[in-house]
Parts: C-alpha cells; structure tokens; sequence
C-alpha cells in the first residue's frame, strides 16, 4: 500500500471518528434535560452569601523575585512549596510566613512543583523536560544550591505537571508536552506506566495538567491542547478509560474534587466545568461574570473542603471568582478585596483540612486567604 493511499484512508477515519462523536455529542445534550444549577433551583437552594469580612487575605509571602508558577501545600496544612520565574523553588511556612527552604533549580524554566505525602521531599519539572526531586534533609553548599537526589528523565517534551500519588512518597504522576503522562517510581527514577504516545489512546496534544483522585488513587484526569480530559486508571495504562469533551479551547487545568467521583476543568475558552465519572456526562458550566463577551484563560481552579465552591484564576489582572457549584453563579471576587494581587493569578491551592485558599501570582507574591473568624470553607 502506498503512502499516498494510507493517507488517504486515515483521512477517512479521522473524519468518521469526527463525525461519531459529533452524533454522541448531540445525543447526550438530547438525554441532558437538566443541569445541577436548574435541579438546585428546583429545589429551592440559595447560592452561598459572602459579606465584606468573610474571606481575607491573612497572609504574604514575600521572597521570590519572579512570577510564580506553582504552588502545593504539605497534607498537614503548614507548609507551601512555590516555583517561581527566578530558578527557585522556595519552602514557606504558611502560619509564621517564613522561608524554611531555598533550592536554587538546574532549570530556572520552572513550571510545576509538588510537596510528597510525607512532606520531607519536593518535586518540579519545566522546559528542561525532566522531572527533578529534592530531599529537604540533604545539606545546601556554600552557594546555597541543594543537591538533586533524583531525576525522573524520559519525557521528550517539557514536563507541564506532577503530582505525587496520595499516601505513596515512591510514585509520582507527571505531564508532559510529548502528549504522554507517566507514573515513575521514584526510587528506582525507572518509569512504572506510559499513558498516551505513539498510540492513539489518549491525547492528540500537549497534556497540561494532571490531578490524582483522593478516594482511588489508581484513577487519575489529565487535560489537554487537544480540549479534551482524559480518565486514567494506572492499573491498564494501555488506553483511556473515559474521555470527557465540550470545551472550546485548550484545557489548561483539572482538579477532582473532594468526594472523588466529580471533577472540575478550566480552559482558553474562558469556562469552567463540572463533569462525573460515574456517568460520563457533564454536569455544569460555569461562565465568567464580565459579560462583556471576552473569554479570559482559566489558569488555575480548586474546591472547597466539600465541593460547593470552586476558585477559579483568570489570565487577567488579579480575577479569581468564587463560583457557587450548586447554583453554578459567581458569588465572589478576590481580585477586589483588600490586599489582592497586583498581576494575573496563576495558581490555586487548598489546604488539606480546606481552612486556606494559597494563591500565586505573576506578581512575585503568594497569599493565603482565610475565613475571618474561625469559619471554615464550606
């Protein structure tokens, strides 16, 4: 067979696949008579009241002298680890504000960073397409640079995310823009599965971000350039278990929430999205509140301690909107609070026990914000 000929029979499939999945598109928004906010009003659910004092910015950190990329706090609620424009990695203690570490990167093309489950080590990957690990215990020289104590090399894209599995300070789930996601051991820095690849199995673009389910950690989303989110189960990497459609543009971030079954997008066409695993569907989208008709790139998103809110960062000037789940309406505005930033937010992160919100910026600042009093996120 000559290549012109499977050109042009794989031009053929792509259009059938196409139009196969424009005719199921179409048939679950047929099955879809209603969303959660119509149920929710149905019932008679009022969407969540914020007064002038409920949500405040308790804490800056302050130290980093470029803009910061990521950020991800220790299980035990006290610790934050940021990356940030400037080559390092920066540990804070989040109640005292202070620096407890400095690690001063190989890469400073820093995009991702993560704390392990026991805290003691710190991951991050960049433009360098390697995924680097650091022991918090191992002693700076005199420049202040800590040693590398493991490098996870094998992608051949830069590494977009990682994330350590829950309760496995061994096995480390990271993203790349070689459209593969891999679970490493990290003992041994061998790679364990490959998701995605030279096989159309998964992604069909860069993979941006990954979150690992907190109920089931064999179960893992990614999403993609390729506007789509992927379900992973580690346990049979050969293919997706699920793919999730309908957003418009590249989906820049994935979060699961609490409970484990639902997860939230946010993507370059400027929504936010609610979807479910057990039935495939999605379940709400959430719109900015502008309404000015500009779609602003969601960067960034987290839930609540019980999944009714979801923060969301925009690629615009200070906006991280507090959208109510249930009602799927915008009940709050970090970007005009007090002591807000002063520059894009770029990332979002909650607290294990769901008492703080943490969010970088391309201002060089971190800040975490809290309820006032001793209310929790609900």
């Amino acid at each position: 067979m000559s290549v012109s000929e499977l050109k042009e029979r794989h031009a053929v499939a792509t259009e059938t696949v196409n139009n196969l999945r424009d005719r199921l598109r179409h048939r679950r928004l047929q099955l879809l008579d209603t969303d959660v906010s119509k149920y929710s009003a149905a019932q008679g659910r009022s969407p969540v009241k914020f007064g002038a004092t409920d949500l405040v910015c308790c804490r800056t950190l302050l130290g980093h002298t470029g803009k910061v990329y990521s950020l991800d706090w220790t299980p035990e609620r006290n610790r934050i680890v940021s990356a940030s424009q400037d080559g390092r990695l920066i540990v804070w203690n989040a109640l005292t504000s202070q620096k407890t570490h400095t690690i001063k990167l190989p890469c400073a093309w820093v995009m991702t960073c993560a704390f392990s489950p026991n805290g003691q080590t710190v991951a991050c990957g960049g433009l360098d397409s390697v995924c680097s690990i650091f022991s918090l215990s191992s002693t700076a020289d005199k420049d202040g640079t800590v040693p590398v104590s493991r490098t996870l090399s094998g992608h051949r894209g830069y590494v977009s995310c990682c994330q350590y599995v829950p309760n496995e300070d061994a096995h480390l789930i990271t993203s790349s823009g070689d459209q593969t996601c891999v679970l490493w051991d990290v003992t041994t820095g061998l790679k364990t599965s490959v998701f995605g690849g030279e096989f159309q199995s998964g992604h069909t673009g860069d993979v941006l971000s990954v979150s690992i389910s907190g109920s089931n950690p064999n179960w893992f989303i990614s999403g993609s350039c390729d506007t789509s989110a992927c379900l992973w189960d580690t346990r049979a990497a050969s293919r997706a278990a699920r793919t999730f459609h309908g957003h418009e543009g590249d989906v820049n971030t994935v979060k699961f929430s609490p409970d484990g079954y639902r997860f939230g997008t946010g993507s370059d066409d400027g929504t936010c999205r609610l979807y479910d695993l057990r039935t495939g569907h999605q379940l709400q989208v959430y719109h900015q509140a502008n309404g000015d008709g500009e779609n602003l790139p969601v960067t960034s998103i987290a839930f609540s301690a019980s999944g009714r809110l979801l923060f969301a960062g925009y690629a615009n000037n200070s906006t991280c909107y507090v959208c109510d789940t249930l009602l799927g309406e915008v009940v709050l505005d970090l970007g005009e609070l007090q002591d807000s930033h002063k520059n894009r937010i770029s990332c979002l992160g909650m607290s294990a026990d769901g008492s703080a919100l943490c969010t970088g910026s391309w201002d060089s600042n971190l800040k975490i914000w809290a309820f006032g009093g001793h209310r929790r996120v609900i």
